[in-house]
């Protein structure tokens, strides 16, 4: 038999009887989870699928498969250790196979940190229904029972036995597809030996060395460079193109395709001089100046983008407003930043015939397959997404946008074609998070009770926005505007600001009624989640014995999102020069049971590091549209000298099932600093970033 380099039809878009599981990956046994709601609409962004499906082969391999797509997060090593866990095979012997739509199941995406509550139980559930199978040929084997037999170290072994079958052996000639049954989260159980132990990451060495293959890395026989005419501005429409200067440019030829206008050559660089000797002649939308933005947003509201739940409508806040002893009205705002990934976007793209491949760094594979085959009027079974190794992405690279710009160049070429963005062209064409105007009307009673809660997010969205302390009158509701400059998710996205402004907010209140921060959130606080890391971050780090004054302060904030629990803690000092530095960081961190604690503190970390861009500098220039600081020199971003001591005590909870780690840990980390600033100077911020030019304003 001939192994294929392909399927004849994406896995996900072939009934299981169709895959050709044994012509691509060998003989054995195949363990299938149905993606939930399969065959229903997929160019949607719900429902998730979480399926999953593993093939044990004849040389013993674990070929695992998940539609979720690894960018950085490290995932691709914690779900191969639940795979690893429920076969009790070495990490060694299993293969996971991520981000690929031929071989994959469908996945809406790689955000919003659904990899470990989607992913993990589905790979468990498929590892489990691969055990079963295995199970039952050892018992064929030796006439007894499956439930007689036990995993152990990559064999089968009559329970209580030091001796056993090894998987390679028990599948030899087999060819058995069998679908598993779901697990929930309540079923997956503690974590083994296997997925508890600490374990190095198999391409930790090639990270490291420089040998990892990324996206960028991807070369094909042929291969040409490309470079793409893209809009100044949001929304501009191309009116006149002149590219004769460009035609004219040995080696370089002009790809035109409707609005669509780019370059092919022999180098990126000669591809971009080309794009830039074309006269073209746009209609741009009339956007506003940066310091009409805020009136531009308010006048500018999106029909239908208005988020009211009745969840967050209780009681009757006006009145407990005029009744309160205290009341306060803040205004909280924070800037457009960009996502400013170590790799800028790529793409490879290659026709086979009818057949299309690309290789590109996306959060949403399948929605990218999606985009590119109704872009390009071609069939979806004809195109093949491949997400390998990609440089971060924060939110930054959802869809299909450059992968079908790539395919257009290649197939009026009739090359490979490798389209990278530069990182200007980063800045300049890609999406930013979007900025917010946080509203809030609250009071508190005589006794210190947050009594009036009122809360409005113009433009960032509703994430986080619903507070997790008791207010008996609360109305909390979220406003999207259009916006003058392209905006889209990026790492905690609204929660970001919503949690920011909340948090400092409570701070204002606790002064209000003369209590201590720690104090006045605990006796606001019903979730026993959140009152376990506030404490534990409060004690850790020594927030009842701080040492005030002599130009350093304290401050703390919590928050939840994505089904985790954070607090932290910030040590804040501020010189005579009034330059502010962020000296100490210390948080405590719960998103349910820990799978793979090495790699968590990793994003936990992380997540606190990029979350002091925007908490201390980061912030947009822009001007009618156009960014106007967009290079690395002109955008500040946190370097090496910005990071402080940064310490995280992470939560087990290992009755509660694994949540994403890669968003919730950057929520705390601006108020807590916003309030440890306003604790040593008496001076509120109400602005992110707080101080972008190092130096707090006199």
């Amino acid at each position: 038999m001939t192994p294929l380099d392909r399927p004849r039809r994406p896995w996900d878009r072939a009934p299981v009887a169709e895959r050709e599981y044994f012509e691509m990956l060998g003989l054995g046994i195949v363990s299938v989870l149905p993606a939930r709601a399969e065959g229903a609409s997929r160019n949607g962004w719900s429902p998730p699928s979480g399926g999953a499906w593993v093939h044990v082969g004849e040389d013993g391999t674990v070929h695992a498969f998940t539609g979720k797509a690894e960018v950085g997060q490290g995932t691709r090593t914690a779900l191969a250790r639940v795979v690893s866990a429920a076969l009790d095979v070495p990490a060694a012997q299993v293969d996971l196979r991520m981000g690929d739509t031929d071989l994959c199941p469908w996945d809406m995406g790689t955000f919003g940190s659904r990899s470990m509550p989607d992913a993990v139980p589905a790979l468990y559930a498929a590892a489990l229904g691969a055990g079963e199978v295995l199970r039952e040929l050892a018992a064929r084997r030796t006439g007894g029972r499956p439930e007689g037999f036990e995993l152990h170290d990559g064999s089968v072994r009559p329970t209580g036995s030091t001796s056993g079958t090894p998987f390679a052996e028990l599948v030899r000639g087999e060819s058995i597809v069998r679908e598993a049954s779901p697990v929930g989260p309540q079923a997956l159980g503690p974590p083994t030996h296997r997925a508890g132990r600490p374990s190095p990451d198999p391409l930790a060495d090639d990270l490291v060395t420089g040998h990892r293959q990324f996206v960028s890395d991807v070369s094909r026989p042929g291969m040409l460079h490309g470079a793409v005419l893209w809009p100044p501005v949001r929304g501009a429409t191309l009116l006149e193109a002149d590219s004769a200067s460009a035609e004219r440019l040995p080696g370089v030829a002009i790809v035109r395709d409707g609005a669509f206008v780019g370059a092919v050559a022999g180098s990126p660089f000669a591809a971009r001089a080309a794009v830039a000797s074309v006269r073209a002649r746009w209609d741009r939308p009339a956007y506003p100046a940066e310091p009409e933005i805020e009136a531009y947003l308010g006048a500018h509201p999106l029909s239908g983008d208005h988020w009211d739940s009745d969840e967050d409508r209780e009681g009757d806040v006006e009145t407990a407003l005029g009744t309160a002893a205290h009341r306060v009205e803040l205004r909280y705002r924070t800037s457009y930043i960009a996502h400013v990934p170590l790799e800028p976007r790529c793409a490879i793209a290659e026709w086979t015939g009818h057949r299309l491949t690309v290789w590109v760094g996306t959060q949403t594979p399948f929605r990218a397959r999606s985009q590119v085959a109704e872009a390009l009027e071609c069939s979806e079974d004809d195109v093949r997404i491949i997400v390998p190794p990609t440089g971060a992405g924060f939110g930054g690279k959802h869809g299909g946008e450059i992968a079908t710009a790539a395919a257009r160049l290649a197939r009026a070429s009739g090359h490979p074609v490798r389209l990278a963005f530069s990182r200007e062209e980063e800045f300049l064409h890609g999406y930013l998070r979007p900025m917010s105007i946080v509203e809030i009307r609250a009071g508190i009673d005589a006794a210190g009770r947050v009594t009036a809660w009122s809360f409005h997010n113009l433009n960032g969205g509703a994430a986080a926005a619903s507070t997790p302390y008791s207010v008996p009158n609360r109305h909390i509701w979220n406003t999207l505007a259009d916006s003058p400059l392209p905006q889209g998710p990026y790492r905690s996205l609204a929660a970001n600001a919503n949690n920011f402004a909340r948090e400092c907010a409570m701070d204002e209140l606790g002064s209000r009624a003369g209590l201590d921060p720690l104090d006045f959130r605990r006796r606001h606080l019903d979730d026993p989640r959140l009152r376990t890391v506030l404490d534990r971050a409060a004690d850790r780090a020594g927030w009842a014995d701080r040492a005030r004054g002599a130009g350093r302060g304290y401050g703390l904030a919590l928050g939840r999102e994505k089904g985790g629990r954070i607090a932290t803690v910030a040590e804040v000092s501020v010189d005579r020069q009034r330059r502010v530095r962020v000296d100490r960081l210390v948080s405590a961190f719960e998103a349910g049971r820990i799978v793979h604690p090495e790699n968590l503190r990793s994003q936990v970390e992380g997540a606190h590091v990029m979350a002091l861009g925007g908490a201390l500098f980061e912030a947009i220039r822009f001007h009618q549209g156009v960014v106007q600081n967009p290079r690395l020199s002109q955008y500040r971003v946190p370097r090496f000298s910005d990071v402080p001591e940064i310490e995280i005590e992470l939560v087990d909870a290992p009755e509660v099932a694994p949540a994403g780690a890669g968003e919730t840990p950057m929520i705390a980390v601006a108020p807590a600093i916003a309030n440890a600033i306003s604790d040593v100077t008496g001076v509120r911020l109400r602005t992110l970033p707080l101080v972008p030019t190092g130096r707090m304003a006199k």
